[in-house]
């Protein structure tokens, strides 16, 4: 595939930016021509933050994902995945957290959110919080879900795993072994 188009959703304070600087330098870096759009719904109180990513070996016209074209979908909380699944292809592959993040009063049911991902025909539902833990940082969540992807990407997972190590060498080689380690368990975990 010489070309991808790619949905990160989420909320404030998940990564969503983050995830999508390390596919994009990740790709700039293997010469791909990139396109990067976002939109930050009051970030800083747990609004919504989308991110549209489109990489190519050919000019890019447009910056946003059209609808029913996405090749994946990676929601870092269940709600915003499925708020966000008529920018996927029919055959895109939805990768979501099944940890909501419960910033509106009236959150719907989860087991209805986790019943609507598991009817999309290529889905991989993981607590992309509990590996984060297990990785020794619950805000390497980011991180894991990146994992998770990193094989559903033009980019291979190990440039990917490099350009982490690069994102957060600047906090320090603890931080940056936590979400190593975050992105080794959510690869696994993507693998079944």
């Amino acid at each position: 595939m010489n070309k991808q188009d790619i949905i990160v959703a989420g909320v404030g304070g998940q990564g969503i930016l983050t995830v999508a600087g390390v596919i994009c330098h990740a790709a700039v870096d293997m010469g791909l021509r990139v396109k990067q759009s976002e939109v930050h719904g009051m970030a800083q109180r747990g609004g919504a933050v989308i991110s549209h990513l489109r990489l190519s070996e050919n000019p890019i016209a447009s910056d946003l994902v059209p609808h029913g074209s996405a090749h994946l979908v990676l929601a870092m909380e269940p709600m915003e995945g499925l708020r966000h699944l008529p920018h996927a292809h029919p055959e895109a592959m939805l990768i979501a957290n099944c940890t909501p993040v419960k910033n509106v009063a009236v959150y719907p049911e989860m087991e209805g959110i986790l019943r609507r991902i598991r009817e999309w025909p290529a889905h991989i539902i993981l607590d992309a919080e509990k590996l984060a833990r297990e990785a020794g940082n619950v805000k390497a969540v980011n991180s894991v879900m990146l994992g998770a992807a990193s094989d559903r990407l033009i980019i291979p997972w190990q440039k990917l795993r490099d350009k982490v190590a690069e994102f957060f060498a600047r906090k320090g080689e603890k931080v940056v072994e936590q979400n190593l380690k975050a992105f080794d368990l959510g690869r696994a975990a993507a693998k079944g």
